[in-house]
């Protein structure tokens, strides 16, 4: 076992703090990487809290990983010393249900298993990216590209793949119009990659706060869900709407603005239910939807997508010490649009 620097949360209630945490060997499959950033995604805040269901303190949390390769087992063969590296949502999942054999591990029908506080193959709880190492299965660690800013890259490995993949499955492109409802963490990604992948973008927001920033982003419209107006004006008029609100939102009124077969996409997660009515799916025979992340290779190619197109998080670099800071930004939405964690401020 290797002790490595860390932040952890030691209760739900309490703020996160310096400590170490263990880490296995490196076994014949495995990679270990020193982690250079890590970003900081709503889901940890949401899952230290105990909003998502109880958990085992203390916890590292942190699923946004970039770093180097320092080390591979004896079996490996997909990544070398001194590679940059990814690791995102899960580290591993059974690979023999169709779920996995098809390259869909996040929904591997036995469940993934997650990048923090799963209970991992040697039956410990497993601990995320806010720390200086991990060791990970070679075959759920990702190629950085070198075009891709390493301090921005982290993101990605979330934020990124969470939108690149409902975008990617339900066929975004040249001629078809999506909207983004919110301009976070999760939003500013999707209206970059469905700008990219050749739609007209429409942002949905509760105000015109951030309306230079989403034109500056790529959408081509922004308007404010704050004005009854909008869902008049828009009503029918979606192919495509990619929910990134992690609150309860009236997702009938949304469901109003797609048009023919259009789907709406959730990929936000509140722990509220959000209830729908019949009648608004039946008219339009619309659909509403939940994404998860993707799989492996999927996020991969999601990364060398946004290489190709020059695709990069909008990230504001903190210290480990300004993390608990970060997270209370986070939830007054005071953030444009990604914390990244340096960990050499752990070392």
């Amino acid at each position: 076992m290797k002790t490595v620097n860390a932040y952890a949360a030691p209760s739900a209630t309490e703020p996160l703090v310096r400590t170490t945490i263990e880490r296995r060997d490196v076994g014949a499959k495995d990679v270990l990487i020193e982690i250079r950033y890590a970003g900081i995604c709503h889901s940890d805040i949401h899952t230290v809290r105990g909003e998502w269901g109880p958990v085992a303190y203390p916890l590292t949390v942190g699923h946004e990983i970039v770093g180097i390769v320092t080390e591979v087992g004896s079996e490996v063969t997909k990544h070398a010393v001194g590679d940059r590296a990814g690791v995102g949502c899960m580290v591993n999942s059974c690979r023999e249900c169709a779920n996995c054999l098809a390259g869909e591990e996040q929904y591997c029908l036995a469940g993934n298993t997650g990048t923090y506080a799963a209970v991992d193959r040697d039956g410990t709880v497993t601990q995320g990216g806010y720390s200086t190492h991990v060791v990970v299965d070679e075959d759920f660690v990702l190629r950085v590209p070198e075009s891709l800013p390493f301090e921005k890259a982290a993101p990605l490995l979330c934020a990124g793949i969470t939108t690149y993949s409902p975008l990617h499955h339900w066929k975004a492109g040249p001629g078809s119009n999506v909207a983004v409802v919110g301009l976070g963490g999760l939003g500013h990604m999707a209206v970059k990659i469905a700008h990219a992948m050749g739609a007209e973008v429409t942002v949905l927001s509760q105000t015109l706060s951030k309306q230079e920033d989403g034109r500056k982003l790529g959408a081509a419209h922004y308007y404010a869900t704050s004005d009854e107006a909008t869902f008049e004006k828009l009503a029918n008029s979606f192919d495509l709407i990619i929910n990134t609100v992690s609150a309860k939102v009236d997702i009938g009124a949304y469901l109003s603005l797609l048009t023919l077969d259009g789907t709406l996409v959730n990929v936000g997660a509140p722990p509220e239910p959000l209830p729908v009515q019949a009648f608004t799916l039946m008219n339009n025979r619309r659909s509403f939807a939940g994404s998860s992340i993707g799989g492996i290779r999927e996020t991969q190619e999601m990364l060398d997508f946004c290489a190709e197109h020059g695709i990069s998080p909008e990230t504001e670099l903190i210290a480990a010490t300004e993390i608990n800071d970060a997270y209370e930004r986070v939830l007054k939405s005071d953030v444009r649009y990604r914390f990244v964690i340096d960990i050499a401020t752990l070392a």
